[in-house]
């Protein structure tokens, strides 16, 4: 165990451009955050991973990726890569968009962790967001 008591890891599941990757992803997280002890987290953690990937299959037509790791500070970030460099659309107010079919999932990503973004990375982007460790 390192020295200020905080297990680090970093884990990549790339996955098909195929809807049915997101329960997959799902799964994985609270599998790996349970494992780590993190079980506070999953239930958030799952809902922020299945909307970053969700968007990363229905809006590019390429593979993509699911990265989740702990940084030395006790923090997971939780990405989804996708092939498409561009950035993603900006998160829509709750308030505004609750009649929307589409279009609030950043908003949820933002509103339910404490840090996200996304940056261009390895042919195309990743988006992102972090959540203080437990």
């Amino acid at each position: 165990m390192p020295e200020n008591g905080v297990e680090t890891w970093d884990y990549t599941l790339s996955i098909p451009n195929d809807l049915r990757a997101v329960t997959v992803c799902r799964r994985t997280l609270r599998l790996i955050l349970t494992l780590h002890g993190l079980i506070t987290l999953v239930d958030t953690a799952e809902l922020l991973a299945a909307e970053l990937v969700s968007n990363a299959v229905r809006h590019t037509k390429g593979p993509a990726a699911l990265r989740v790791r702990r940084n030395p500070e006790g923090a997971v970030w939780i990405g989804a890569w996708d092939t498409d460099p561009a950035p993603p659309d900006p998160p829509c107010l709750l308030g505004r968009a609750l009649d929307l079919e589409d279009g609030r999932g950043l908003e949820l990503v933002r509103a339910c962790s404490d840090h996200w973004g996304w940056q261009v990375r390895d042919r195309g982007k990743y988006v992102w967001c972090e959540l203080k460790g437990a």
